[in-house]
């Protein structure tokens, strides 16, 4: 594919794209290699070590490694993965997400949503432990899990009350446009896309502190949107505190709205990687002159 495409660079995305690409390439083509949260991360004991050998080892192959957030660079520098990096934030297509007409008048009950894959990373089994106190504090709140993944049979069956499982959707837009607030218990991330869609909507979030999370959020509101990862009664109280002031939410909804105007335009972040395919592709010879016959 390679010999018949003949590109002048290669951008591999994620831990399975990360090794066949450069597995195949072994630097032979200029390439940009973006983890989207590192592999050594989402595993353990043995396998942790060695995907992070490998990482070390693959760094090699790599003309820049791309990361979301300073976050996750600065875990790829203490892991002692030796590379040229850049940080380029995700981005939201804000002529697209943008708040519903009359979003700062949300409907009785509240709505909780979490967008993401179910699967052990994004952490909804964290969201579901958590749920029966948020209703103990919030009794008419209701909770919808948007997406569909491995685990869903299991968190189904032995959900707690107030909860819809949705499924897999085509646009989420209609969810968050509905929605009083967004949660992402995530165990793991470079920086989540799901909260930034929804800021774009201003609709506030409560995020966990792993990677990307930090500078997802306005600096004023990481003490109440903001828990640590793996704590359902942390994650309750910051759910519960917001369902019941709907004054904060709707001020919260108008600075995370000018945050994601400001922070996380697509358009900056699709240039600011134009601007890494420029560097590492090397310059195009200069024509011959032809000369007279």
């Amino acid at each position: 594919m390679v010999q018949t495409c003949r590109p002048d660079v290669v951008h591999a995305h994620s831990a399975k794209a990360g090794v066949a690409a450069r597995l195949a390439l072994r630097g032979r083509v200029p390439t940009v290699f973006q983890p989207h949260a590192w592999s050594f991360s989402a595993v353990e004991g043995t396998m942790a070590a060695a995907t992070l050998r490998w990482e070390r080892f693959a760094a090699r192959w790599c003309d820049r490694i791309v990361c979301v957030s300073a976050a996750e660079r600065n875990e790829g520098q203490a892991a002692g993965i030796a590379a040229r990096w850049d940080v380029i934030p995700n981005g939201v297509d804000l002529s697209r997400f943008g708040p519903a007409p009359g979003s700062g008048e949300r409907r009785r009950p509240p709505l909780v949503v979490c967008v993401g894959r179910l699967c052990r990373q994004k952490g909804q089994d964290v969201l579901l432990r958590a749920w029966p106190e948020v209703l103990g504090a919030v009794p008419d709140a209701r909770l919808a899990l948007v997406g569909d993944g491995p685990l869903r049979s299991r968190w189904e069956a032995t959900a707690p009350a107030r909860v819809e499982f949705v499924g897999g959707v085509a646009d989420v837009l209609p969810w968050l446009h509905r929605a009083d607030l967004l949660v992402l218990p995530s165990r793991w991330e470079g920086m989540a896309l799901a909260p930034l869609e929804a800021m774009a909507t201003a609709l506030p979030v409560v995020v966990t502190d792993v990677n990307g999370a930090r500078e997802s959020l306005p600096t004023g509101h990481r003490d109440v949107a903001l828990v640590p990862p793996e704590d359902p009664r942390a994650l309750a109280r910051s759910v519960a505190t917001l369902l019941a002031d709907a004054p904060l939410r709707v001020a919260m909804g108008r600075q995370v709205f000018s945050h994601a105007q400001e922070s996380f335009d697509v358009r900056r972040a699709a240039q600011a990687v134009m601007d890494v395919y420029r560097r590492v592709t090397p310059p195009a010879p200069a024509a011959r002159e032809r000369q007279p016959v």
